[in-house]
């Protein structure tokens, strides 16, 4: 049904410092170590996507400087087309994260060349969308830009997935145009506009914006897993029990896996089983795109999962 995916956000030039904790207001403390790599939500989902073999174009903007260069170079290096990668004026993006032993981390994201896709952008990158396309999205390029982009797919018959990260506000009218929203519990409670903090008020809301939207639903919930709703049936899908070393990338590795499992037609509950098992490979390592797994280091842990 679907051949190809295309990725429409961001990308950003990471710098990941690993320390035992945050520093306290007025505080310097010394991290670790640090790694520089490619990153932003858009670039990582498509690198995952293209890790598991799929055909992956990647739409954005970098900017005039080393870090946009090196953010094209690293994509392509992992299998992503760059055919509507546009080079801007001025800096590309670039994050600055802070990653702790235990897991967690805490990101600062300047938006840089994100901020210049335009709606010129996206109607240069209408040839390439069609029914056979999975087009992902996510919140980290100009507003006006996604919605005008949203209805273009849908005029083209396009598969729609909007992961509404890092939350914002979303007029109604354009989710009701998609076909997968995901958010995790954090950006679930915004837009339910209520505390999602377990599986059992998850699931009620899931039923209750799916049935709102008309769209189906995924909050994913760290490590419980997540609650997927299609076609307003709910299922609990739980993490698979590893020793994570990093989050960085996970949820957007799971974006990938998800558009491996629609490109070879599974139906969503076992796409998300799919896409779990990517995340939990992705915690296992350091540096996000890095850490991310190819085809047959998923297949390792689905297979045996599902044998």
């Amino acid at each position: 049904m679907y051949d190809k995916v295309v990725v429409i956000g961001s990308l950003n030039y990471d710098v990941c410092l690993k320390l035992e904790r945050l520093p306290e207001e007025g505080e310097t403390n010394f991290a670790d170590s640090v790694e520089y790599c490619s990153g932003g939500k858009g670039a990582n989902q498509a690198v995952q996507a293209a890790k598991l073999d799929l055909e992956v174009y990647m739409a954005g903007c970098i900017g005039e400087d080393a870090s946009g260069e090196f953010l094209k170079k690293t994509v392509e290096g992992y299998g992503v087309r760059t055919d509507y990668l546009k080079k801007v004026p001025g800096n590309s993006g670039m994050s600055v994260a802070q990653s702790l032993y235990d897991g967690g981390i805490r990101a600062s994201v300047v938006r840089g060349a994100n901020d210049c896709v335009t709606r010129a952008d996206i109607d240069a990158l209408a040839p390439a969308i069609d029914a056979g396309t999975v087009v992902v999205f996510q919140l980290e390029i100009p507003m006006d830009t996604i919605l005008y982009a949203i209805d273009l797919c849908r005029e083209k018959g396009a598969y729609i997935i909007l992961n509404g990260a890092p939350a914002a506000a979303l007029p109604e009218e354009s989710l009701r145009k998609l076909d997968l929203f995901i958010v995790n519990e954090v950006e679930a409670s915004f837009y339910g506009n209520c505390r999602i903090d377990s599986v059992e008020t998850a699931t009620e809301q899931i039923l209750k914006m799916s049935g709102r939207l008309g769209t189906d639903c995924i909050f994913t919930l760290g490590k419980a897993g997540s609650v997927v709703c299609r076609n307003m049936q709910t299922q609990m899908v739980p993490s698979r029990k590893v020793q994570a070393v990093e989050s960085t990338g996970a949820g957007d590795s799971f974006i990938g896996g998800l558009c491996y499992g629609l490109v070879n037609e599974m139906d969503l509950f076992e796409a998300c089983r799919f896409a779990t098992c990517c995340s939990a490979r992705t915690v296992c390592k350091t540096g996000g795109q890095p850490a991310m797994p190819t085809l047959d280091e998923v297949l390792e842990i689905y297979e045996g999962e599902n044998g």
